[in-house]
């Protein structure tokens, strides 16, 4: 069986644009990557983050779903402490009411923010974190069939059996995926270190449920492709020094290729950015294409969801060609 492929989108505004051209990038993108055969589109939910369009995520999803077809649009994902589960289930019932059959639920527990921006969500700064399985059952229950005597259910929302994935950069996730029976992602496109571990436990653990009978694990991918393996190179500055910005605490918005990181980066702030792209996809298609085939060998991923940073859009659809013709026959 072919390994499925598909994009995690954080509308990134450039340096000199808006987050209006931000939209339109992502848009051409949802439409070309829909085109060459991706699975599904994903925005995920940041706040507080100059450059990140991507806070009001179920109102970008339901944007980029108008401007496509058939591919699916979701989240990936929404953090679910921020939000009552009623609301969450409102807004994406309401998705998939508009867009049947194409919307995805994939939640975290993580905030998506600072404790600052967590107090001006409004969030129990006392529970949250310990209380997401509570969360996630409540979410499921807005979901699921109504019962007799309900008085309190989400319309539209329930019965809409919506695919809900667990996200996650930890074992906690894994374990509680597992638990539930449900699909997995799991964050390897900024925490690649505990993926193999993270795939362990939630294979071994894994008991069936209603919503699948067998694990499905998709994993973050960070991918940078271009025509050769210099350009590719080069064009992963940008990525490198978004990274650089989020550990600085600068803004996140796009900056132009550079020749030389070294110019820009500490040694020990190297160490940290490599981490952090530790099974990047960077290079030429052929380059791409092994990396990619060792990735899935290494990992037995069901799924891989390419996350990129481009200043350039024409150099991002060129890397969505280059991925997608990587990825037949994977």
């Amino acid at each position: 069986m072919t390994t499925a492929y598909s994009i995690l989108d954080l509308a990134h505004a450039k340096v000199d644009a808006s987050y209006r051209d931000a939209y339109a990038r992502v848009v051409e993108a949802a439409q070309t990557a829909e085109r060459l055969g991706y699975k599904r589109f994903w925005l995920a939910e940041h706040h507080s983050m100059e450059g990140i369009g991507s806070s009001a995520t179920s109102v970008l999803i339901g944007h980029i779903a108008g401007a496509t077809q058939s591919i699916r649009v979701g989240a990936g994902g929404i953090m679910l402490p921020n939000h009552a589960p009623i609301v969450v289930a409102e807004h994406f019932g309401t998705l998939e009411a508009l867009y049947p059959g194409r919307i995805d639920l994939g939640v975290g527990r993580a905030p998506g923010s600072d404790g600052a921006t967590m107090r001006a969500l409004r969030r129990d700064m006392h529970s949250g974190v310990d209380d997401f399985p509570e969360q996630l059952a409540e979410l499921q229950y807005f979901l699921g069939d109504k019962q007799p005597g309900q008085k309190v259910f989400a319309a539209p929302g329930m019965n809409s059996d919506i695919p809900i994935w667990l996200l996650g950069s930890s074992l906690y996730s894994a374990q509680l995926a597992a638990k539930r029976g449900l699909p997995f992602a799991f964050a390897s496109h900024f925490a690649p270190r505990l993926l193999m571990e993270a795939l362990h436990v939630y294979r071994s653990g894994f008991q069936p449920s209603a919503v699948l009978d067998k694990p499905y694990a998709a994993i973050g991918v960070p991918a940078c492709a271009a025509d050769t393996d210099a350009r590719a190179r080069y064009l992963h500055t940008t990525a490198q020094q978004s990274v650089l910005a989020l550990l600085r605490g600068e803004h996140l918005r796009l900056r132009p290729p550079v020749e030389d990181m070294n110019a820009l980066w500490t040694p020990q702030e190297q160490i940290h950015i490599n981490d952090f792209n530790g099974i990047a996809a960077v290079g030429s298609p052929a380059t791409i294409k092994d990396h990619l085939a060792d990735l899935k060998a290494e990992t037995g991923a069901d799924e891989f969801i390419f996350a990129s940073s481009f200043y350039e859009q024409s150099d991002r659809l060129r890397s969505l060609e280059i991925v997608a013709e990587a990825m037949k026959g994977i």
